[in-house]
């Protein structure tokens, strides 16, 4: 019988519908026999496979952009992974296994550990499976799993795609896509927004429909069942190329329309999309993979190679939002039971002030010899004496502007107070949301509680915004939530004077701020707020226009 309509958490605007293609699941677990003959021999195979995998993966990431192409980069970092490749030869030879298993077990070892650590860590298993899959299908001569070549314009459904093969996705022959699992934060809608594909994250029972075609809204979450004679129709964005570069409402209402940038790669493409400026500028790309804390002078290089394509326009860098669920090597914290509220963010430089003193020198040398606007603000604050301990600090190493985020409900609560101590806040609506709703952003069994359209969150945002007007200072949001175009018009109106979001999504905002005035805005908060659901606060709002 076939299911004629499902639901899930649309997460890339726009309307497609065409024929279906489903992705292949993970690859079959490999036999742990024969024994090979030669252990060390068989041993020798797995760092060429693996070689290999990764140089397929780095020639794709060059001739990508942006997310995509820094997604595939960091995987293919992953499948040349020294100790992944490592273990797995140890396991060939120490239990006499063939090499396909070996890097079944050594994968999914370091897949259980990431899981455990919960956060952005666990954010990394899917890619942990992605490459394991890519490395065996290299050992047996077969073809991995993934997504097939398109015939034809195709709505592929898959239980989830790997990070590699969304960002090697034709927009011209992908109409939408839709998965059973994910949430609104994964890699999965960032860079189905990215790429403007029309996206349904979170749809139980997708693989499972019998419909041979599909009308998929990525708005509202619908994902129907049509007749399989139906008229293909793509996602259009005509409204994008109607945005002259300036983030406004139609009436003149200032709303800067800013980018997430994480590495020199991202604030290319995010100045060649048009971004006023930055919004979000993550610091921790400096910070990875190294056993020691970076010199100043190296992380002033870094900051500068980020700064230097907006020079004399706004950016504002996030100091390190590391802990234990984001683990560095060398802060070598202990293990948490819980760590998505233990000691990260703020907290770690309550613990280690150096590494925030040393940082907040390199930044502010960075700012002045790229010549761009600097402001810095911190992560995971939770109260306004923490805001005021961090604007204190930030000061004192010569930043003159200093904020916040507000990514906890207690900061949000309190916005008044903290708005006391520094000059502006911006609200991570990621972890807000999680925290919020008490709901790992990266499970799919709760993708719909960290919608951001959940009148609860926007709830919170509405208290931001009104204790900002109140204050005189701004509040900008630079969590995926700003990347909606229609959402960016409900966070306007509730009083959000900077959205800041991935690239590819910069031009369709502005161009969706344009074609409103501020009193649209209001009044597509006003629906939102006072919706019982998600996802009657999508229908009132695209009601609205």
């Amino acid at each position: 019988m076939r299911e004629p309509q499902l639901s899930g958490v649309g997460v890339s605007p726009g309307r497609a519908s065409g024929p279906v293609v489903k992705v292949t699941e993970s690859i079959e677990e490999p036999a742990s026999t024969p024994a090979p003959d030669d252990p060390h021999a068989e041993a020798a195979r797995v760092a060429p496979a693996a070689q290999a995998v990764a140089a397929r993966l780095e020639a794709t990431a060059a001739a990508a952009t942006g997310d995509a192409a820094m997604i595939l980069t960091t995987t293919a970092a992953m499948a040349a992974d020294p100790a992944l490749v490592s273990q797995a030869e140890q396991l060939v030879t120490a239990q006499r296994i063939p090499a396909a298993r070996a890097v079944y077990e050594a994968a999914n070892g370091f897949a259980t550990a990431l899981a455990s650590a919960g956060g952005y860590m666990a954010e990394r298993v899917r890619d942990i499976h992605d490459v394991r899959d890519r490395i065996i299908a290299e050992l047996l001569g077969i073809e991995p799993p993934g997504v097939p070549t398109l015939e034809r314009p195709s709505v592929l459904v898959a239980r989830d795609l790997a990070p590699a093969d969304t960002a090697a996705l034709d927009p011209g022959k992908v109409l939408a896509l839709v998965t059973e699992e994910g949430g609104p934060t994964s890699h999965t809608a960032i860079l189905a927004r990215s790429l403007r594909i029309p996206a349904v994250v979170a749809v139980r029972g997708a693989l499972a429909m019998e419909a041979e075609a599909v009308a998929v809204d990525g708005v509202t979450g619908e994902v129907k069942a049509v007749d399989r004679d139906a008229p293909v129709v793509s996602a259009t964005e005509s409204a994008r190329a109607e945005w002259d570069g300036v983030g406004s409402t139609s009436d003149g209402r200032r709303v800067k329309v800013l980018a997430n940038v994480g590495a020199p790669a991202d604030a290319l493409t995010a100045a060649e999309a048009g971004a006023e400026g930055v919004g979000l500028f993550r610091t921790e790309f400096c910070y990875l993979d190294v056993d020691v804390e970076p010199a100043v002078a190296d992380q002033k290089a870094a900051y500068s190679a980020v700064l230097g394509p907006f020079a004399g326009k706004p950016v504002i860098v996030r100091t390190l939002d590391a802990g234990a669920d984001k683990p560095l090597v060398f802060l070598a914290q202990e293990d948490e039971p819980n760590p998505a509220l233990g000691v990260r963010g703020i907290r770690v430089s309550f613990e280690r002030t150096g590494v925030l003193d040393r940082q907040l020198e390199a930044i502010a040398g960075a700012a002045e010899e790229s010549g761009a606007d600097v402001s810095v603000m911190a992560p995971m604050v939770a109260t306004a004496e923490e805001a005021a301990w961090f604007a204190d600090r930030a000061r004192a190493s010569g930043l003159s502007r200093v904020g916040v985020m507000i990514e906890v409900p207690s900061a949000a609560l309190t916005a008044r107070e903290v708005l006391d101590a520094v000059d502006f806040v911006s609200l991570g609506t990621n972890d807000l949301a999680q925290y919020t709703f008490a709901a790992d952003r990266q499970l799919g069994a709760v993708a719909t509680l960290n919608d951001p359209w959940q009148p609860a969150l926007l709830r919170l945002v509405a208290l931001v915004g009104e204790a900002a007007k109140e204050k005189g200072k701004p509040a900008g949001v630079c969590g995926e939530a700003a990347a909606d175009p229609l959402l960016a018009r409900v966070l306007t109106g509730l009083g959000i004077t900077s959205l800041s979001m991935n690239a590819g999504a910069v031009g369709a905002v502005g161009a969706s701020l344009a074609a409103v005035t501020f009193a649209d805005c209001e009044r597509a908060a006003g629906a939102a707020v006072a919706a019982p659901t998600a996802r009657a606060a999508r229908a009132a709002v695209a009601e609205i226009g």
